[in-house]
């Protein structure tokens, strides 16, 4: 499920200002579609960081408080 090639070319065509180029020179409907993809990849990259966040604190002092408190 992870590909790290695909992130990497995806970090690389963000670092590079392609993306910035590919919406200067599209129609309308071409930006939003990038607007809404750079949207949704904000939303899963949220996702990630409440995950990871679980990952690393789902056996600590600190992670439990974090369920305790999320129970209430």
């Amino acid at each position: 499920m992870l590909n790290e090639k695909f992130l990497e070319e995806l970090e690389e065509y963000l670092k590079s200002g392609r993306l910035e180029e590919d919406f200067e020179y599209s129609a309308e409907d071409r930006r939003y579609e990038i607007l809404d993809y750079l949207e949704r990849l904000m939303d899963v990259a949220e996702l990630a960081d409440e995950v990871a966040t679980r990952l690393i604190f789902k056996n600590s002092q600190l992670g439990q408080l974090f369920n305790s408190n999320a129970q209430k």
